[in-house]
């Protein structure tokens, strides 16, 4: 097994055990350390070294799928083809599926959130609800109808829409699918056993210093400015060890933009 990532209780027990009675966070507890670590891969895993998973998730009887946990982002959302092709489906925030309505402990019809029928009527712009799930209205345009505009347009094998409020994705009917190829940014600090690559290892250690000095009122100005520019130093230099761009991948991206293509 590669041994390219390094676990965050590693880098933890590594910084505590390198601390002298004379730092200024000598006296630092360990689950304090162990957060700010937590915090730091969160942070880093936003644009240095990002967490990408991809899940084939069951799509539900009202053509929604339920988001995961460690979900941050998407970045492709799709259905699986023949030879294993991930057909891509296209973001349409016009799609208008209702939230489904329940009743309360005092008999009243409601949705998800607690607002009542009237509420959920004005929010859905006209869709007419059926006691279960809203169906779609067409959109308007100077008041007439069966006019689609902004229904969407471009190829793409269907079209969803998030849903961050319900914490969940909204297919359209024509996609008639059972499962969803979700590929998104997942949360590194929200695994069972958070890891690190070893690019960026020393900025998490430099990180963790730099937020344990940043409230402190006993350390000097001038140190907090020296954890703060060592972090983004290091932070950097992981940056360019994830993204490096090596010379074959500069020469491939040459011949296939001077490849020859058949003539007719």
């Amino acid at each position: 097994m590669a041994r390219n990532n390094v676990t965050v209780s590693e880098v933890v027990n590594d910084f505590l055990l390198t601390l002298s009675e004379d730092d200024y966070v000598s006296n630092v507890q360990d689950y304090h350390v162990h957060q700010l670590a937590l915090r730091g891969i969160r942070e880093m895993g936003f644009d240095v070294m990002k967490r990408v998973k991809s899940l084939s998730i069951p799509v539900s009887d009202n053509n929604t799928v339920s988001l995961p946990d460690d979900f941050v982002d998407f970045l492709r959302v799709g259905v699986a083809g023949q030879g294993g092709a991930v057909h891509v489906l296209k973001e349409n925030k016009n799609i208008n599926i209702a939230q489904e309505l329940i009743t309360d402990s005092s008999g009243n019809t409601v949705d998800g959130n607690g607002d009542g029928i009237a509420d959920v009527q004005n929010r859905t712009t006209g869709a007419v609800n059926t006691g279960t799930q809203a169906t779609n209205s067409p959109f308007l345009y100077e008041s007439s109808t069966g006019r689609q505009y902004g229904a969407g347009g471009g190829k793409g094998a269907g079209y969803f829409r998030m849903n961050y409020e319900q914490n969940r994705i909204e297919l359209n009917s024509e996609v008639g699918v059972t499962d969803l190829i979700v590929e998104y940014i997942a949360d590194e600090a929200r695994s069972n056993n958070p890891s690190v690559h070893l690019y960026a290892e020393e900025a998490l250690r430099q990180y963790i210093y730099y937020k344990l000095v940043q409230r402190k009122s006993n350390v000097p100005a001038s140190e907090k400015q020296m954890a703060r520019s060592n972090y983004y130093n290091e932070l950097r230099i992981a940056k360019a060890r994830m993204n490096s761009f090596s010379k074959e991948e500069a020469l491939n991206v040459i011949r296939k933009n001077f490849k020859q293509s058949p003539k007719y």
